[in-house]
């Protein structure tokens, strides 16, 4: 079973450009970028603007790896959701039992559940105010 802390950066629009920023000031080399136009649960009101916003985009950056999203639908960033901790697991249980421990006195952003791209993805806002994504890796 293994675990990982992840920096996870939301955008108000602009993580193609931030992503190309980082790129250049600090190596950053893009793994994955997928928009909101590539999701396969994403409304099909989205305009072609909205689609083309990140849904997801991950960057190597030396031995650690960076997270970026633009929020959807050009909604502004919530305080305290810039900057989030994304906790990467591989064992669904454990997920939950880490979901389960923060959400204690906590508020939950969106519940722990089975995505396209996670069997178990959620967000929550522990006590102490700090938001966490808890992301399941796909057993392959």
């Amino acid at each position: 079973m293994t675990i990982s802390l992840t920096p996870y950066l939301t955008m108000d629009g602009n993580a193609k450009e931030a992503i190309q920023f980082y790129e250049q000031a600090i190596g950053a080399e893009v793994l994955e970028i997928v928009t909101y136009g590539e999701m396969p649960e994403m409304p099909n009101t989205f305009t072609d603007d909205l689609k083309n916003l990140v849904a997801h985009a991950k960057l190597q950056v030396g031995e650690t790896e960076l997270m970026f999203s633009d929020t959807p639908g050009g909604s502004p960033i919530q305080k305290g959701k810039q900057v989030t901790i994304c906790i990467t697991s591989n064992d669904v249980e454990k997920s939950k039992r880490i979901f389960e421990a923060l959400r204690q006195d906590g508020q939950v952003n969106m519940p722990l559940e089975e995505t396209s791209f996670s069997p178990a993805f959620g967000d929550v806002t522990d006590k102490f105010g700090v938001t966490f994504q808890i992301f399941t890796e796909n057993q392959n």
